[in-house]
This record gives structure tokens, sequence and C-alpha cells, in this order.
């Protein structure tokens, strides 16, 4: 009689599990990346690509632009998915990052 081991437990990839994340509630990369176990550019890597696959879902990646903490500058024309440097009205780095979420 052979040992029979049970099979591997089978583990969801890193896209569904942020997925699942983002349909709870709107979230920054540095909340999503802890959720999901990995680095914030891993989870900017897939969210550029969750953006382009959900069109043919019928489903929407929503973002919520950053903005200035100074002067309320509000980042809406910006189309890169990572927190901006410093804001071009005033120059400060006291910066909101983008929250993300599914519609």
């Amino acid at each position: 009689m052979s040992d029979r081991h049970p099979p591997p437990e089978r583990r969801q990839s890193d896209r569904v599990r942020l997925l699942q994340c983002l349909s709870a509630e709107p979230l920054a990369a540095r909340d999503l990346s802890q959720t999901a176990g990995l680095s914030e550019r891993d989870v900017i890597e897939h969210l550029q690509h969750l953006h382009k696959t959900l069109k043919t879902q019928q489903r929407c990646l929503v973002v919520k632009p950053a903005a200035c903490l100074d002067c309320q500058f509000v980042f809406h024309k910006r189309t890169r998915l990572t927190r901006p440097g410093k804001c071009p009205v005033c120059r400060s780095t006291h910066l909101s990052e983008p929250r993300f979420s599914l519609a």
C-alpha cells in the first residue's frame, strides 16, 4: 500500500487576490501591497494590467486621483498609477496617494 499525499493546496494568483481586495473598498497601493502580500511595485504593475483586461469584462478600474494636501490641487489628468513626487502648483511633497477600486 503506497502512502498517498493530498494534492498541494492551490493558491490564488496575485491578480485574483488584488481583485478581491479592490472589490471591498478603495485602497491605496501601499494598502493593497500589505493586504495581498506583494511589493508596491508589483501591485502597480498588476494594476496596469488589470486596467487593460477589465475592459474586456465590462468592468472598470476606478482611480481616485492623488491630491496635494497643502494647496488642494488634484491630479485629474495623470495617467500613471504611481504616486506623484510633488505638486506642480506649490511644489509641496505633502500628497495623498491615489486610491483604486472596481466599478
